[in-house]
């Protein structure tokens, strides 16, 4: 969605944030990722006579959000936002979330350090709703010192800045949680995804279990779901102990996860009902990208499964922390036809919300990028901004 008023009266200046890093495993491809030095890419977007200060931060774990809607229309609205990149860009196939959160420290404190600005307000929609809810866990009481593989890690030492409020808008409970529920459970063998239960196998004409399926199918098709995320757990976790017992050069590994675009509400719209089109998902037919090349963890290591993707082992959770975060305003945006948000997610993290300090908005028919939505765009903007002047974020 490009911006008409962009090019008059906004600028976009690139920035790079670059500091020292020395990881056992090089997770990054190209020259930061061994060079001793990771270097963090991001976009300020902010009239040339802005004197603002508070700045709108978005962070995705792996995506770069500055052609995205939400963005330009808040640097539309005349607010400063920063669209900062992690070190996995566009790549999230060996990402580390404990590492993206010190990733999102370094900007909210060059925010603040180098930028100047006094308020700091986390965005975080779509993936980076979790990430955000992670990171003020942390920043207000850290905890982490190890990923999930077991690996140094030092959010307690890392002196991560709380934010001063955060956005959770359009977002999903986390990775882990939501490509759980998007595992196809029919897989029984992930050496060869052509090995099948029939039973599951809810994209096959020849599945006896079609839609409308009864309650007793679904919760057995939830549960061969978090099974399946359980034995990819355990292979990963025996084959990180397995190497490490080699004590060779062969330290990490990667592989691929099949057919992870499988979830029983987008058929039967019984099933966690919502406003979201029918047969359909924000990345298209889910039964074409069920077997696609781009699928949720389609390729990925044994380190980044634990951290990013396992239901059990991931540090990231969304409701998880939401029980964490006691002292930060927090406002919640649930986008009711959300293609990509199951509408059970966005009421879930708003209850687990320790925070007594909590707002909840829901915009009817709004899709997860309000494609063709120009007024349920706005209506969120100005959510967000009447909700920054009401908690005194948005600072003039």
């Amino acid at each position: 969605m490009k911006s008409s008023q962009s090019s008059a009266q906004w600028k976009r200046t690139p920035l790079i944030l670059s500091f020292a890093d020395n990881p056992k495993f090089t997770e990054t491809y190209g020259f930061a990722g061994n060079s001793g030095h990771v270097n963090l890419e991001g976009q300020l977007m902010r009239r040339p006579e802005s004197t603002a200060r508070t700045v709108y931060i978005f962070m995705h774990p792996t995506s770069v959000l500055h052609l995205l809607p939400m963005p330009v229309a808040l640097a539309d609205a005349g607010l400063d936002v920063l669209c900062a990149a992690s070190r996995y860009p566009r790549n999230d196939a060996a990402l580390i979330q404990e590492k993206v959160a010190i990733d999102l420290g370094k900007w909210i404190a060059y925010a603040r350090t180098e930028l100047g600005y006094e308020k700091v307000v986390l965005l975080g929609w779509s993936g980076g709703g979790s990430l955000s809810l992670f990171y003020q866990a942390q920043a207000e009481t850290p905890t982490i010192t190890h990923t999930p593989a077991g690996d140094p890690v030092d959010l307690v030492g890392a002196a991560l800045q709380p934010a001063d409020g955060v956005i959770f808008i359009a977002a999903h409970l986390s990775r882990a949680e939501t490509l759980t529920e998007w595992l196809d459970p029919s897989v029984t063998n992930e050496l060869d995804p052509d090995n099948r239960d029939p039973e599951l196998d809810i994209y096959s004409p020849d599945c006896p279990n079609q839609p409308p399926y009864s309650t007793e199918f679904v919760a057995r098709f939830r549960a061969a779901q978090v099974a399946r995320n359980r034995r990819i757990t355990q292979w990963a976790q025996n084959k990180l102990a397995e190497l490490k017992a080699a004590g060779g050069v062969e330290q990490e590994r990667a592989f691929v996860v099949h057919r992870t675009m499988c979830d029983v509400r987008w058929f039967d719209p019984a099933v966690d009902p919502s406003e979201r089109r029918v047969g359909w998902s924000y990345m298209g037919d889910p039964r074409a990208v069920n077997v696609g090349p781009v699928g949720l963890a389609r390729y990925t290591t044994l380190r980044s499964w634990l951290s990013q993707w396992s239901y059990d082992e991931s540090n990231a959770k969304g409701p998880l922390n939401a029980a964490k975060i006691h002292r930060t305003p927090i406002l919640l945006i649930e986008n009711t036809a959300d293609e990509a948000v199951p509408s059970t997610h966005n009421p879930a993290i708003f209850a687990a919300l320790a925070t007594p300090d909590k707002e909840y908005v829901r915009l009817e028919g709004a899709t997860h990028y309000y494609l063709g939505q120009p007024e349920l765009l706005a209506r969120c903007i100005n959510s967000v901004v009447g909700w920054s002047r009401r908690k005194g974020l948005l600072v003039p």
